[in-house]
């Protein structure tokens, strides 16, 4: 079973460039506020579902606010069957101050 790699945001935007799916954890009313541009909101309801619908190959960054809550649900997804999995250190936070243009409002979908 692969691990998840932890990464800072100069990667996982390198990563999202190459077309690597950002998934973002944090509560539903902060990532309508303002999140990574494209990213997909993921909670406990809408979970099962991404999971069975993704590629599991597909390279996945997982955000939340600061990269410590990010780490549990990328080794949670590794154990789902995700093979390229990696945490943003520093997460939405330190990404905002390095990109602030790649960032978008709106409620998840």
């Amino acid at each position: 079973m692969s691990e998840f790699k932890r990464i800072p945001p100069e990667q996982a935007q390198a990563l999202r460039e190459q077309g690597a799916v950002v998934v973002d954890i944090r509560d539903p009313q902060t990532y309508a506020a303002l999140h990574i541009a494209g990213s997909t909101h993921l909670d406990n309801h809408s979970i099962s579902e991404f999971i069975r619908n993704a590629d599991l190959d597909a390279p996945l960054v997982v955000v939340c606010y600061h990269g410590n809550s990010s780490q549990n649900a990328a080794a949670y997804l590794t154990s789902q069957g995700f093979s390229d999995v990696y945490s943003m250190d520093g997460g939405f936070e330190l990404w905002r101050t390095t990109y602030p243009a790649e960032t978008a409002e709106g409620s998840a979908e």
